[in-house]
């Protein structure tokens, strides 16, 4: 498959400002850049009925978490999607996906729960996945509170996103629950320093880099042991059976496509049911980018039809 025209386009554009890649400077420039690629290249944030910041108890103190309501509905036994933001560990906020965040909301008539969870370097691993899966088990024990069906709670979230969902989806069923409906894995990292073909096609040159990949590794993870511990590295559990039902979502031009469809396929043959897309012209990230791709916003649609099946089972 060729390139997305519209992808080829926005990589042009971006190699032609000189803004710094992913990786580049210090963690701080890193989020700043960040932050205003994702205002940039996003859509507007459709109007919701309620936005609410509110702290949860996790493992080492508050955990900063946007609550969003959807419009439109009554706010009584509503699902809930928990969604873990991408980054790398070391960048990204709820606000960063926000917007798309906003449309889960309103289109899967569903509550929408960001945590802000610990970042790296100042946080290191498994800060991360802790604060990930306090924030699903505070959720499960006060649905009520929220307007929502603790038996219809979904995960999901893209790249770092996407790995944490998949940790926090084992770490239910080794610490038995809360349930899950749904784990919704966007082109999800699954094993920490990974040496697929997909990394050696697409080592630079399409917005995530193998270099960036390796800085991302560096300031996560910072004991020799933590790049095989399964917090990290979900693609090396071979206790996989039982698991929620998975969306596994890749892009063509991804160094991280071949981890996410190797964790797809140990997921089938463990015997839980997924569902394995390839945008075969994308690149990584590009879901965040609906404001200038309009297979992001495709996708934005199927996530958000993928997610009412799940809820409605």
């Amino acid at each position: 498959m060729a390139l997305n025209s519209q992808a080829a386009e926005l990589l042009k554009r971006a190699a032609e400002s000189g803004t710094p890649g992913l990786g580049e400077g210090t963690p701080e420039e890193g989020r700043a850049i960040f932050a205003a690629t994702t205002q940039l290249l996003g859509l507007p944030a459709p109007e919701v009925k309620a936005t609410q910041e509110i702290q949860i108890s996790g493992p080492n103190g508050d955990i900063r978490t946007l609550v969003i309501t959807p419009k439109g509905v009554e706010t009584k036994d509503l699902p809930v999607f928990i969604y873990y933001h991408g980054g790398g560990w070391v960048i990204g906020s709820p606000e960063t996906h926000y917007e798309e965040c906003c449309h889960y909301a309103n289109e899967a008539q569903c509550i929408v729960v960001v945590p802000d969870y610990r970042l790296a370097p100042e946080h290191a691993f498994p800060a991360a996945p802790e604060d990930c899966y306090a924030v699903l088990q505070w959720t499960a024990d006060n649905a009520a509170a929220l307007g929502a069906d603790k038996s219809r709670i979904a995960v999901g979230g893209d790249s770092a996103g996407g790995n944490l969902s998949a940790v926090v989806a084992q770490m239910s069923k080794q610490r038995s629950g809360p349930e899950l409906a749904l784990q919704l894995l966007i082109y999800p990292a699954t094993r920490m320093g990974a040496e697929t073909q997909s990394y050696k096609d697409f080592d630079d040159g399409y917005f995530l880099t193998a270099k960036a990949m390796n800085w991302f590794f560096d300031h996560y993870l910072k004991q020799a042991q933590d790049w095989d511990n399964l917090l990290a590295s979900p693609l090396l559990n071979d206790d996989l059976a039982g698991l929620a039902p998975a969306y596994v979502m890749t892009a063509g031009f991804d160094p991280l496509r071949d981890e996410g469809r190797a964790y797809a396929d140990k997921l089938k043959a463990a015997g839980v049911p997924v569902e394995y897309v390839c945008y075969e012209g994308q690149i990584h990230g590009f879901a965040s980018m609906a404001g200038a791709l309009d297979e992001a916003r495709s996708f934005l649609d199927e996530a958000v039809q993928v997610l009412r099946k799940a809820f409605n089972k």
